[in-house]
């Protein structure tokens, strides 16, 4: 009876874990409600240099932070659900050769797409490549996001100059970002402060 009880509560704590935070437009909120998520974009800021606001915004608009998003089917005959258009998986939206990749040169073999941990980590990996490939700032949101969607090749054949869509969508990323930006600049003292601190005053 223990096991089986403490078996419910691992399967409880692990759907509420993978579960988005309850409020997505704002980053203190989320990192308030998810600690780990804190440190883990810390920590991914701290190894690839990818300020987190921009990391957390491209997993915004990749996932909306669900941990096992895919693509939409395709429609077969117009209704009858039919394949994915791409491997993408997890919060990043990463497709499976570029995970592995990821996985090569990051030296994270344990890596999965739907925890948050690797996905940010991943972020901050694929930026910072971009960031030496194409010389894009790192807080340049807009523009790493147009080549997180057509890779760093794609960015700089400029194959995105007659995706209009892709275009607002970058745009909204950087608005997302600069959002994140502001907030998080009034609340990242006290989320440094350690746990006991916070509980006491």
């Amino acid at each position: 009876m223990k096991g089986l009880l403490t078996l419910i509560s691992a399967l409880i704590i692990t759907s509420c874990a993978s579960t988005p935070p309850q409020n997505t437009t704002n980053i203190c909120s989320m990192f308030e409600e998810r600690r780990g998520w804190y440190k883990a974009a810390v920590k991914s800021e701290r190894r690839w240099e990818t300020p987190l606001y921009v990391s957390m915004a491209i997993i915004e608009q990749e996932s909306s932070f669900q941990s096992r998003a895919k693509p939409e089917r395709t429609r077969l005959l117009g209704f009858i659900p039919w394949t994915r258009p791409s491997s993408a998986f997890g919060y990043a939206q990463v497709l499976d050769g570029t995970w592995n990749q990821y996985k090569e040169s990051a030296g994270n073999w344990g890596a999965r797409r739907s925890s948050f941990d690797d996905a940010i980590d991943f972020v901050g990996w694929y930026t910072n490549n971009s960031n030496k490939v194409n010389g894009i700032a790192r807080n340049d949101a807009y523009n790493h996001y147009l080549a997180y969607h057509e890779g760093n090749g794609g960015f700089s054949r400029k194959t995105y100059a007659n995706k209009g869509w892709l275009i607002d969508v970058s745009r909204k990323v950087q608005d997302n970002a600069n959002l994140y930006e502001s907030q998080y600049s009034q609340c990242a003292a006290e989320l440094r402060r350690p746990w006991f601190l916070r509980l006491l005053f």
